[in-house]
């Protein structure tokens, strides 16, 4: 009978201990957050003039931003850079629209982190680019270029030669050409010519790190400067 009972409360102690795991099984589940998704951008149209929006003043306008809802996603981040200015600004809001106020007659750009509670992981949408309506603005300076390649940071093998690379685009679509500046110095002064492609090739040389920048000019000689760019050669 001794035997028995002590095998009766055996086997109630891992019946207990077997519920109790399975607890916390399910509360390890349940934790559990999936990655978020990157959201698709809907308004301002990327590489188009906004014109929607209610005007504050000569000089401001608010206008409201859009985006699809992401899976797994609880938040957005919203950024939004002025590209006359280099500043940014950020808002994290739960739904998929915001009223932001900008500048009028300025190009932006923007793009939205899909952020989820439970992770630190984030998804991050295409970066897209508008310019936001003016005053009496009929034609817009171009946006300022981007890079391609190499990209900004790069480090390349060593060579004599290196295609600099990058993509431009008007809301006009009335870019005539552009003219690259390239040299050692953080800002380089030195014009290296103009082109109507969106490549040209340069002569370096080992162990140097270069910089460049592009200067875009449509029909009506409006012009717009890029950031700076830099790669190294090793």
């Amino acid at each position: 009978m001794k035997i028995a009972y002590k095998l009766t409360c055996i086997s109630a102690f891992l019946l207990i201990m077997s519920c109790g795991s399975d607890s916390d099984d399910k509360g390890n589940t349940s934790g559990f957050t999936t990655t978020p998704k990157a959201t698709t951008l809907l308004f301002p149209t990327n590489n188009a003039e906004c014109n929607e929006g209610t005007i504050i003043s000569d000089s401001l306008s608010s206008v409201e931003f859009s985006w699809k809802a992401a899976q797994d996603t609880d938040s957005y981040e919203i950024n939004i850079k002025n590209l006359a200015t280099g500043n940014t600004t950020k808002k994290t809001v739960s739904t998929t629209t915001e009223i932001i106020t900008i500048d009028r007659g300025t190009p932006y750009e923007w793009f939205v982190i899909s952020k989820a509670s439970g992770t630190t992981e984030t998804a991050t949408s295409a970066v897209w680019k508008f310019y936001n309506q003016g005053v009496g603005i009929e034609n817009y300076a171009p946006f300022p270029a981007e890079a391609a390649s190499p990209a900004r940071g790069t480090t390349i093998e060593s060579t004599t030669t290196v295609s600099l690379k990058w993509s431009g685009a008007d809301v006009d679509d009335d870019i005539v050409e552009y003219e690259i500046f390239f040299g050692t110095t953080n800002n380089p002064t030195t014009s290296i010519g103009t082109t109507t492609n969106i490549t040209i090739d340069v002569t370096v040389t080992a162990n140097t790190v270069y910089y460049w920048k592009v200067i875009t000019k449509d029909s009506q000689n409006n012009k717009s400067t890029s950031e700076i760019f830099e790669f190294k050669v090793e």
